[in-house]
């Protein structure tokens, strides 16, 4: 089966051509803002990070921006750093030139200030534009494509429904030789035991395990109960009474049957020798979330979401499901695919899964989703240390 993307020097097919404008860290955010702002489809990053960061969390931050600037769907990377922060420019216009697509990097310092960098910044990116423009999309097999997998103010309706449908989907991609990601390890608390038999690796089983753990000792760490917080209020509102019957429904976005290939870090790369099914471990919090899961070389994401979220993301596309009906009348503005026909005995769950995937491969050969058209692009980085 094949889709129709932008071909990048490395053998990879993005479905979207995006002019990316990375801030190293926070002190060049504004800077990178205003470049973005006066080029054409240029669009920036701006974060909170960035200096000050040591060890796992700084790598994390490094990888993620990284990542982003890697993922097949940008087609052109300027960085934008101060010159002075503890992430410098160079180091992730070195990752990202290694992918083979137009990379540049300057700094405020060396620019001689605000002014100097736009007029500079806006020039470099200009003349990417005008390059991506030219950009033609070509046909790629579908195995090519790996998907993300969210859900986020779920109620009942996410696990008895969309999330189950999200995993018709995933499994029908992976036997098509593609890969998606399961992510939010907070929402597997629970139902890890259930996953971890889907790992036929001893290795993988166990550094899956070892995260779901690690993320509930971090809480107690600091003296306090993820139980306390998860399910969250909008959870409960909408009906989920426990970690454990969120973590059941949340773990069918992952079908029934595919094993999992591997466990990996926040924002790692999917391997692109093995195709297939992965789990990330993510936090709970939706954003962060699919930042770690584009970052690691997810082109496209498929949303849950039972009460409605507008989200979406700078350089993927983001799809919307609700299983719950009355979301979707209420919300219909910002939700793609109305899973609660099954509730209403309108389609089955299998037709449901098939739609999703269907939607996948129309939103793949540039069909615009809801979030994109209202121009919904949040970012946020997951930490997982302080700042110094």
């Amino acid at each position: 089966m094949e889709l129709m993307g932008y071909q990048r020097e490395n053998g990879t097919f993005g479905i979207r051509n995006h002019l990316l404008i990375i801030p190293a860290s926070i002190c060049a955010v504004e800077v990178a803002n205003r470049i973005a702002k006066r080029v054409d489809g240029a669009i920036s990053l701006p974060h909170q990070h960035g200096c000050c960061q040591m060890g796992a969390d700084f790598r994390q931050t490094v990888r993620t921006l990284t990542g982003f600037g890697c993922n097949s769907n940008v087609g052109a990377v300027l960085v934008v750093g101060l010159g002075c922060e503890g992430i410098q420019p160079t180091q992730i216009a070195q990752e990202i030139e290694k992918t083979g697509k137009p990379v540049a990097s300057i700094t405020i310092q060396n620019c001689g200030g605000t002014s100097k960098t736009i007029t500079e910044g806006v020039l470099i990116a200009s003349n990417f534009a005008k390059e991506l423009s030219m950009a033609v999309r070509v046909p790629f097999p579908i195995s090519h494509l790996t998907l993300g997998m969210e859900c986020g103010g779920s109620d009942p309706t996410s696990g008895i429904v969309a999330n189950p449908a999200i995993g018709i989907a995933s499994e029908k991609l992976v036997a098509l030789g593609g890969s998606s990601i399961l992510s939010e390890t907070t929402e597997v608390i629970g139902a890890e035991h259930i996953l971890a038999e889907r790992f036929p690796d001893t290795q993988q089983r166990n550094k899956f395990l070892n995260m779901v753990s690690n993320i509930e000792k971090r809480a107690l760490a600091v003296g306090e109960d993820l139980r306390g917080s998860q399910p969250t209020p909008g959870n409960i509102q909408g009906g989920l009474s426990t970690i454990e019957e969120k973590s059941l429904g949340c773990m069918h976005k992952a079908g029934d049957k595919t094993p999992f290939l591997g466990a990996l870090e926040y924002g790692e790369m999917v391997p692109a020798s093995m195709h297939g099914l992965y789990f990330m471990d993510t936090p709970g919090e939706d954003i962060d979330s699919i930042t770690g899961m584009v970052a690691g070389a997810a082109q496209i994401i498929v949303f849950t979401t039972g009460r409605g979220t507008p989200t979406g993301c700078p350089i993927a596309p983001v799809i919307k499901i609700t299983g719950n009906p009355e979301t979707f009348k209420t919300m219909e503005e910002n939700i793609d695919i109305n899973g609660g026909k099954v509730i209403q005995g309108k389609c089955t769950l299998e037709e449901l899964g098939n739609e999703v995937f269907e939607k996948i491969c129309s939103v793949s050969i540039g069909e615009q989703t809801k979030a994109e058209g209202l121009g919904h692009r949040e970012f946020g980085i997951y930490r997982i240390g302080y700042t110094f």
